[in-house]
């Protein structure tokens, strides 16, 4: 570190920092790893002028080859989407739609989140298994060939899941592979996947059990729910696996990474990470202010979600106030020290953020919901996709009714404070003297209902001022070339 200070700024200009860039494919395999034919072959079905592609960063490299290619076989207009709005694993239709899109083609990994506004196709890559490795793991973790298993699998790794049932199914005659399935009529994709129209519903034809989640389904054997099985899953450890284990969290869980060939039993404490957000929980609990991050433009229903969490909030009788700031960061979110928490909309592989580097607690609308919502109880259950917390979803718990509820108060098991519990049907009226102490009740007689604009007037410091009128108007002059550090008619630094 004290090297990096004492060097003078050509030395730091020219350092060169090595970085892992991924090569580009050779133009022979972009056809098997891309899917080209089977794309322009959708293209041209439905006639679409202009496509969107959607890459991650790390397939950035081969976007210009795969759309000359595209454009070069269906006459078709394409658009590139480097980066995107929010998490690379969501389709970012408002991206799409800036430059006229009619379709969306997503590469790489996918949260597999429903999208309602443009026809989407999803290509996933085809990453490489060691099947002879992976089925010997296998049964290493699961020396009981009688167990109850359940597959599951990054959507990179779903062409390879058939050679593995055919491997592993005549010694586990329990085994249960589960399937990726699309969810909406505009959603079109090929090879292992199925497509799930919205008015079909899921239910069971037979005795089977059948289980739809996060783009996975597979039927449980009659007489049996999913405590009962165990979880393999093939892919790499991250936020997929991670969504996983906080669902399923009384499932135990095994894990086969193809990049380093090798299978073991998950160790993760998912107590300790529930405790964690149990903590959460109770700092939303004891907030007064709350901000809602806007994390997906693109997921269904992200609309409804905001309502039912600015009216839950407001009954728990506490402020709201939305951001939609793109990626999320500690310098953004520190920039708005009145919100004591925030409440996180994104989709299920996203909303789940470690916030432990940033100044305020970053919570899911489910955790909120559990806060705020004196009907809803914490339990074993974990739900991280926030349709499910809607009217008619399977999670759904009415909002209390405040006279149901009367005035209550419990103590904070942060702080060790007194709080109150009441609903709050309308919002507090403004005493005549313009003081922010109203009267509340006669056993918590005062409240606090600082908004977010009388924070701002006692900061020292409030940002640019505009003084209008008061800068003269001059002519443009020649600004200063090249970088902050090393401006050229600086000099040399001795």
């Amino acid at each position: 570190m004290a090297d990096a200070f004492s060097s003078s700024s050509e030395t730091v200009i020219q350092r060169l920092v090595d970085v892992t860039v991924k090569t580009n494919t050779p133009l022979e395999k972009l056809e098997e790893l891309y899917q080209i034919k089977e794309t322009c072959d959708f293209i041209r079905e439905h006639q679409f002028e202009k496509v969107a592609l959607q890459f991650p960063d790390e397939l950035l490299v081969d976007s210009v080859a795969i759309a000359v290619e595209i454009e070069r076989n269906s006459n078709a207009k394409t658009f590139i989407l480097g980066d995107t709005s929010y998490g690379s694993c969501c389709v970012d239709e408002i991206a799409a739609e800036h430059v006229g899109a009619d379709c969306i083609v997503h590469y790489g990994s996918a949260c597999l989140s429903p999208s309602k506004r443009l026809p989407l196709m999803y290509v996933f890559e085809r990453r490489p298994v060691d099947l002879e490795k992976c089925t010997s793991a296998f049964r290493e973790l699961y020396p009981d060939t009688q167990s109850h298993i359940v597959i599951l699998c990054d959507v990179n790794y779903v062409h390879a899941i058939d050679d593995l049932l055919t491997l592993l199914s005549p010694e586990y005659p329990n085994l249960v592979v589960s399937e990726l399935v699309v969810e909406g009529e505009r959603c079109y994709s090929h090879g292992r996947i199925k497509r799930k129209h919205d008015d079909t519903r899921l239910s069971e034809p037979d005795s089977n059990q059948r289980i739809y989640q996060f783009g996975r389904q597979f039927s449980l054997r009659s007489g049996l729910n999913i405590t009962d099985y165990s979880m393999f899953y093939v892919g790499q450890e991250g936020a997929t696996l991670r969504n996983f284990m906080m669902t399923w969290n009384r499932c135990s869980f095994c894990s086969f990474d193809p990049v380093k060939m090798a299978g073991r039993t998950e160790s993760v404490s998912i107590n300790r990470t529930l405790m964690k957000r149990y903590y959460a929980i109770e700092r939303a609990k004891d907030a007064n202010v709350v901000g809602i991050l806007v994390g997906t433009l693109g997921m269904a229903d992200y609309l409804h979600i905001i309502q039912q969490l600015k009216e839950t909030i407001r009954g728990a009788g506490k402020k709201s106030y939305m951001f939609a700031m793109g990626k999320l960061n500690v310098p953004k979110l520190a920039n708005f020290l009145e919100i004591d928490i925030f409440v996180l909309i994104a989709c299920p592989e996203n909303s789940l953020l470690d916030s432990s580097e940033f100044y305020k607690p970053v919570v899911t609308p489910f955790e909120m919901e559990v806060a705020c919502n004196k009907k809803r109880e914490w339990s074993e259950e974990y739900v991280t996709d926030f349709r499910h917390l809607l009217p008619g979803g399977q999670s759904h718990v009415p909002l209390a009714d405040q006279q149901e509820e009367g005035d209550e108060t419990d103590v904070s098991l942060i702080t060790g404070a007194l709080r109150s519990s009441s609903l709050l049907s309308s919002e507090p009226a403004v005493s005549p003297c313009g003081s922010s102490l109203v009267l509340r009740n006669q056993t918590l007689t005062v409240a606090n209902t600082n908004s977010a604009a009388s924070f701002l007037a006692e900061r020292s410091w409030r940002g640019l001022e505009q003084k209008l009128g008061e800068t003269p108007v001059v002519k443009a002059v020649q600004g200063r070339r090249g970088i902050a550090i090393a401006y050229e008619e600086e000099g040399t630094s001795p």
